[in-house]
């Protein structure tokens, strides 16, 4: 019943009398050397609905130094060149896992000593644009059919697909200050807010807010509903900010580099 709790089921319609699902499971260890690491992956790229092995890990670490955002990773198809193994392991568990759920799926995995444990995995979230090609795509490979494809797609969602962009001549002629890794869908403008609640409180004031955090956290889920796009220092495609931001269909960047970085 903390704040960040109760905010995010008012914004996906869930009853508060539910509770909350706990899983219990052993504990596995991806920070014992250069043969271990962590990740989080996706069956496809949830970002634009490709059919391609996409995620992040890190070699020396355990699972939340990934989520957390306080490292940038690297990208799953480097697991191919560090643990060749592992990394053929995982790709056919990805196979395994749409065939049986039917949908793409969001998978956390830990490498303890070139070993592969699996710790969970769920439908992952997604920009409309991908679901319109997940959907079409598991159609034509006879997974789903036609009518969970539409199902799939609400239409509250559909207006994801004219979510604004740059301008190709305006950006040609715009200073650049900074990149970072696309996590979310579009373009945004505003002013920027380093905290979640001064950035919800202008919101409610009419302005157009940009949130910008080192890294963000679920105590910021309140700034990051009121804001027009999230931007964070550090973390990847599958840190806490990109997870949330593409589930909301909000403008997300983060892993900010400076130009000359």
């Amino acid at each position: 019943m903390n704040d960040r709790a109760i905010v995010y089921r008012r914004k996906y319609n869930i009853p508060s009398e539910w509770g909350t699902a706990v899983n219990v499971q052993a504990m596995v260890y991806g920070n014992t050397g250069e043969n271990s690491g962590s990740g989080v992956a996706f069956t496809r790229n949830p970002a634009n609905g490709v059919k391609e092995f996409y995620g992040e890990f890190l070699i020396n670490a355990q699972g939340e130094d990934v989520v957390a955002g306080v490292r940038t990773p690297e990208p799953v198809a480097q697991l191919a060149q560090e643990m060749p193994a592992a990394y053929k392991e995982l790709d056919n568990i990805r196979t395994t896992l749409e065939k049986h759920f039917k949908d793409v799926q969001d998978f956390e995995f830990t490498i303890q000593d070139g070993k592969v444990f699996m710790l969970q995995t769920r439908n992952g979230k997604r920009t409309a644009f991908a679901a319109l090609k997940f959907s079409m795509d598991m159609v034509k490979e006879k997974l789903i059919d036609w009518k969970t494809a539409i199902r799939r797609n609400p239409a509250d969602q559909l207006d994801q697909l004219l979510a604004p962009i740059f301008d190709q001549k305006s950006e040609k002629a715009a200073q650049l200050i900074a990149s970072g890794l696309p996590a979310g869908p579009g373009a945004a403008s505003g002013k920027m807010y380093l905290n979640a609640d001064r950035a919800d409180a202008a919101a409610a004031r009419g302005e157009k807010v940009l949130l910008v955090r080192n890294e963000t956290t679920p105590e910021d889920l309140r700034g990051m509903i009121a804001s027009e796009g999230i931007l964070t220092a550090k973390g990847g495609v599958s840190s806490h900010a990109a997870l949330v931001a593409r589930q909301m269909g909000k403008v997300c960047v983060c892993g900010r580099r400076r130009p000359a970085d």
